[in-house]
């Protein structure tokens, strides 16, 4: 931030943006669930959570971090030969046998469509030589989506446990993970046509033994504007389901763990509608921007420069600059309608001359629930001089000449 003397910001107000109230719906209630989440795919905002941090084990919803580590990074036609790992796989599975070939594109279909337990590891050998090598990447894109509590240990999410933990995650770290799959990966599109395809045939690479598969994800005809899913069980996770739906323009991701055992596989098709519904009713976008900062505030943004030269008395030293938001448009937010959102002014103590007009002097802040949604600029509406001899010369110069 050009010419700022320390890095201690003062905040000079925050201001209440009205939002009319409207009459909202209570929220889920009673959800099977142990855990879950209700998120905003586009900002990954979390618009309702139970227990959402809560560290459980997830199943083969895993497996879509498995397709979109492979559709990254493996090559056009690629081929994986089995492995006797890869056959000794325990159901659900494909039936693969030691020493055939697949293309690994075909396998991605067999991985979400049936949710074969081998077909991950026939990947995961091919694409990093080991099982516990493409853990590690499974790891490390977590880490760099920003999931907080998550462990992998196998790619297609039967229960395991090693020296760090369990196979494990969050409802709110899988919910990410999907949105990273269907909004921030380069391989959003090629992820979204695999888990939307209804039915799909390949063979092995020999052309000796085909293979048909079609798609479990209930989901997809459950509700209008379904996008995507992955259903998942174990004796340790229950069912769980990641899952997500798109409706004016507005995309909800919904992901439960622990949502019930043998006996009530249909809990997480209840309990997907409820959140959905429960998103798709109350909350709409709504533009937020400077323009809803109280009138006149930004005229009162003053920030005194030090050594600076007062343009209007050559004499003083020391002065002030204003400052103004620099690309003020609006900006959408998925907000509840009876939530609010905070206008936060944040500007130095202090600035040192010299300072340019555009210089960064700061920035106003949207706040919603206490964290941050989005900001703009704040820059020096004027150029300010460093007070010098030079400077008072070049004042007085012009009356010098006037004078003789």
């Amino acid at each position: 931030m050009a010419g700022i003397a320390g890095m201690l910001f003062l905040l000079t107000g925050i201001i209440r943006i009205p939002v009319q109230a409207e009459e909202t719906s209570g929220e889920p209630e009673n959800l099977y669930a142990r855990s879950a989440v209700l998120m905003d795919a586009d900002s990954g905002r979390v618009l309702f959570g139970k227990e959402e941090q809560v560290v459980r084990p997830m199943a083969s919803t895993t497996k879509i971090m498995t397709c979109i580590l492979a559709l990254e990074e493996m090559e056009e036609g690629e081929t994986g030969t089995v492995s006797a790992n890869a056959a000794g796989q325990p159901k659900v599975r494909l039936g693969v046998k030691e020493g055939e070939e697949y293309r690994l594109e075909d396998l991605l279909y067999a991985l979400m469509l049936e949710s074969y337990n081998d077909s991950a590891v026939v990947i995961a050998e091919s694409l990093s030589g080991s099982v516990e090598e493409f853990a590690d990447q499974m790891n490390e894109k977590a880490r760099e989506i920003g999931c907080r509590d998550t462990h992998f240990i196998t790619p297609n999410g039967l229960d395991a446990e090693d020296a760090e933990g369990v196979h494990a995650t969050t409802a709110e770290d899988l919910a990410l993970i999907l949105r990273y799959c269907i909004r921030e990966s380069p391989e959003k599109e090629a992820f979204l046509a695999v888990t939307q395809t209804r039915d799909y045939t390949f063979t092995d690479v020999s052309g000796k033994r085909s293979f048909s598969c079609q798609n479990h994800n209930a989901f997809l005809d459950m509700m209008e504007g379904a996008l995507t899913g992955k259903t998942g069980f174990t004796a340790d996770a229950g069912y769980c389901y990641v899952g997500a739906l798109s409706q004016d323009d507005r995309t909800f991701i919904v992901a439960l763990l622990g949502c019930g055992w043998p006996g009530h596989k249909n809990y997480k098709w209840e309990d997907t509608r409820k959140l959905m519904e429960y998103g798709l009713a109350n909350y709409a976008y709504r533009k937020i921007g400077t323009d809803d900062m109280k009138a006149g505030q930004e005229d009162s943004l003053k920030i005194p420069v030090e050594n600076g030269a007062d343009p209007e008395d050559p004499y003083k030293r020391g002065t002030v600059v204003r400052a103004s938001a620099k690309d003020p448009e609006s900006f959408r937010l998925l907000m509840r309608k009876d939530e609010k959102v905070e206008c936060r002014t944040e500007i130095p103590d202090a600035l040192a001359a010299p300072v340019k007009r555009g210089d960064q002097v700061g920035k106003i802040c949207f706040l919603l629930d206490g964290k941050e949604v989005g900001s703009c600029k704040l820059t020096a509406r004027e150029s300010v001089e460093a007070y010098d001899l030079g400077t008072v010369y070049h004042a007085l110069f012009p009356e010098f000449l006037l004078g003789q």
